[in-house]
């Protein structure tokens, strides 16, 4: 039998939480889980970084903290949502949740750069009723100077989704100097376009609320000094993806 099967500690978790609006429909319940191969300048959560500092957790330990507030989400419309950190660094383990999840009749979704695509198989996918992709850049030199990865293994990603028939909720930071080129943006709202599976894109206007976390671990914020992009800016790129037929919040 699996250490999955019985419920020994497989997997490592930073936090969980409630939260309603781009986490997926309804009110989600969030599961944190620990590490992530990428070091995104805007990364918010600074201590979700490394597996290691992680609480090791067991899915059994994950089901019942959900069945705590199954009825609530049930009754908003709302579901499960495995984020990060990089949920596909624990593949094994978000994949026996995910089917936990889906078995007892709640949506699921996960949330992930793409960049471990290739680790989610097809069984993991079907288990999951909503991808929320984050896409950093559309230029390959900026993903890597934003992100320190690459963005092929997120394209690739994407379109797999589209062959499976995955719905896809696009993640767009919007941060100035990093994001906000007119032609990159144009070719990112294109090339989603020409995905059948997405349903909306979120452009999120970049901030620095996680800026004490970097200060608490002695860190300094790579981007203490960038702007929040102004309403102005924020419409234009909305406007970018809406001109390419795409709903864009």
């Amino acid at each position: 039998m699996s250490d999955i099967a019985v419920g020994r500690p497989v997997g490592r978790v930073h936090s969980w939480d409630l939260s309603t609006g781009v986490d997926g429909p309804g009110t989600r319940f969030v599961l944190f889980t620990s590490g992530c191969p990428l070091r995104c300048l805007y990364c918010q959560n600074p201590d979700t970084w490394h597996m290691r500092d992680g609480r090791p957790t067991t899915v059994d330990e994950v089901m019942a903290r959900i069945d705590t507030c199954r009825a609530f989400l049930t009754a908003s419309g709302g579901g499960v949502t495995l984020s990060g950190g990089e949920p596909l660094l624990q593949p094994a383990f978000t994949g026996e949740i995910l089917r936990r999840c889906k078995e007892a009749g709640l949506h699921t979704a996960l949330d992930t750069s793409g960049n471990l695509g290739n680790r989610a198989d097809d069984a993991l996918l079907a288990r999951t009723a909503l991808v929320l992709l984050d896409i950093k850049s559309f230029d390959r030199a900026r993903y890597r100077g934003l992100t320190g990865g690459d963005l092929a293994p997120t394209l690739r990603f994407a379109r797999r989704l589209d062959a499976l028939g995955v719905p896809v909720w696009v993640r767009y930071v919007l941060v100035p100097g990093w994001t906000d080129d007119e032609a990159d943006v144009d070719g990112l709202a294109a090339f989603v376009a020409g995905l059948s599976v997405v349903e909306r894109v979120d452009v999120l206007p970049f901030h620095k609320l996680g800026a004490a976390k970097y200060a608490a671990l002695g860190r300094p914020f790579p981007l203490r000094d960038t702007p929040a992009p102004c309403p102005a800016l924020v419409e234009r790129v909305r406007g970018q993806f809406r001109a390419h037929g795409l709903r864009a919040d």
